[in-house]
């Protein structure tokens, strides 16, 4: 067996404190911040939807800022307290169900059937596969913003990668890295181009021609930095996959067809929120009860009875329980920024800055500016009633129009979701994926800078267009 492949999901010792490590540093310098940058404050007004966003014409105040020490080491569970905590509970009874349920489809052989069924099928067209793969978690990411709810199919890719010959990043790049890429694409991401647009009076969606062509040219970077590092590393596939040593149960297709379908079933809902809009707000719930549904069917269907499944499902909840502090922690420096009241001050002094740039380098800035604030809000959403009410009025102040300060929004937002380690959903793929940050972030530096390049080249090419 490939020495790559896993046993199911568990949070490796070594990966966990490494990631722990890493972001209480993170938390530390945070601290530090707010004794160096003084308290400010922008007034805020309410929207016709009852969202708090910034009144520009109120403008910008110091106020008495700073944190007291027990407040910043409490702050991962004081983070539960404010408003927004609902969001983080959501996520952490996700990624719960996601352990219970995969800890289940591993012990009663249905994740190892389905993968020896798929490399049987295409083990000779696997970068084919790679590539649809790919195109399809960019696109659940592009057209209905699909984000956390793929964290569940990515310990399946990953493990598909390994069967493939590849390695456990090469399975990550595959799902969380492309469905980040299609996320900031924003081709039709409700969650950033379309509350941004509205914030900015622009009519939903309009503008798309410029988010489809950076789709496609950030598709094809992706493919073939994806391409490249799985043909370097590529072994041969175990033997055990091979097709002459498949051999078909029927009672394990009845239990991969339920799950096929009840698992598709949430995905076709999550296509659907952006034509429905009350379930624009469920899909993660949704997500997580189909794979709950789909868990528990299938996995009755190969076998596993009563008492079994539920101690296979308590096993697995168990293991990946740790990842819970990654997420509280991860959540607390936003916390920690708004309570010392510095992430205001933060903001003005970026909105100080670009002020005094030429036209060429403030859309770049504006893109800088996002992808700043991205590392300590990662909600795509929560950043928009941020920033948007501050930087459309800078581009508009240089002749920028508000659908390319949007398309900056979308990119400074989307990639670096996927890289910084205050991404929950990172944090809980690369756990379940026993993939340490470190290795992570090693191997996808080099994709970010590219496509750092690549997409300021399309911010100045829309500016040179007149998009």
């Amino acid at each position: 067996m490939n020495t790559e492949e896993k046993k199911g999901l568990n949070i490796s010792a070594k990966s966990f404190i490494a990631a722990i490590a890493i972001i209480l540093g993170l938390m530390i310098a945070t601290y530090v911040l707010t004794f160096i940058l003084p308290g400010g404050e922008y007034a805020r007004t309410v929207d016709s939807n009852g969202n708090s966003i910034i009144d520009t014409v109120g403008g910008f105040k110091y106020v008495e800022g700073g944190m007291p020490l027990w407040k910043w080491i409490l702050s991962p569970i004081l983070v539960l307290t404010v408003e927004g905590s609902g969001t983080i509970i959501a996520v952490i009874v996700f990624l719960l169900v996601i352990g219970g349920a995969f800890n289940a489809l591993n012990e009663c052989g249905l994740m190892k059937y389905m993968l020896d069924k798929i490399v049987n099928k295409f083990g000779n067209v696997k970068y084919r596969l790679m590539a649809v793969l790919s195109f399809f978690f960019m696109a659940m990411g592009s057209l209905v913003g699909s984000f956390e709810e793929v964290v569940p199919m990515a310990p399946i890719v990953v493990a598909l990668a390994v069967a493939l010959g590849w390695d456990k990043v090469t399975g990550v790049a595959m799902s969380m890295l492309a469905v980040g890429c299609g996320f900031a694409a924003g081709v039709a991401n409700p969650f950033t181009v379309g509350v941004a647009q509205g914030l900015a009076g622009l009519p939903m969606f309009s503008g798309i021609w410029m988010r489809l062509l950076s789709f496609v040219l950030i598709y094809v970077l992706l493919v073939l930095f994806i391409r490249a590092h799985a043909k370097r590393i590529e072994k041969p596939i175990s033997v055990e996959h091979v097709g002459a040593d498949f051999v078909r149960d029927e009672r394990m297709e009845k239990a991969l067809k339920s799950f096929a379908i009840l698992l598709g079933t949430g995905i076709v809902l999550v296509l659907s929120s952006p034509f429905i809009p009350f379930l624009q707000d469920l899909t993660m719930i949704i997500v997580a009860l189909m794979f709950l549904v789909a868990g528990l069917v299938s996995v009755n269907q190969a076998g596993m009875k009563g008492k079994a499944m539920g101690k296979s499902f308590a096993s697995g909840i168990a293991a990946i329980s740790p990842s819970i502090l990654m997420i509280l922690m991860a959540s607390s420096i936003k916390y920690i920024l708004v309570e010392s009241k510095i992430l205001d001050t933060m903001l003005h002094g970026a909105v100080g800055i670009a002020e005094h740039m030429p036209k060429f380098e403030v859309i770049l800035f504006i893109y800088l500016i996002c992808l700043i604030m991205n590392f300590f809000i990662p909600s795509g959403s929560a950043k928009a009633f941020l920033l948007i009410p501050l930087i459309v009025p800078i581009a508009q102040i240089f002749g920028i129009s508000p659908q390319l300060c949007i398309l900056a929004y979308a990119f400074g937002d989307g990639f670096s979701n996927v890289f910084y380690p205050t991404n929950p959903a990172l944090l809980i793929t690369l756990g379940l994926s026993d993939v340490s940050y470190g290795r992570w972030a090693k191997y996808s530096v080099k994709f970010q800078l590219m496509n750092l390049l690549l997409t300021s080249g399309v911010l100045l090419l829309g500016l040179a267009v007149g998009y």
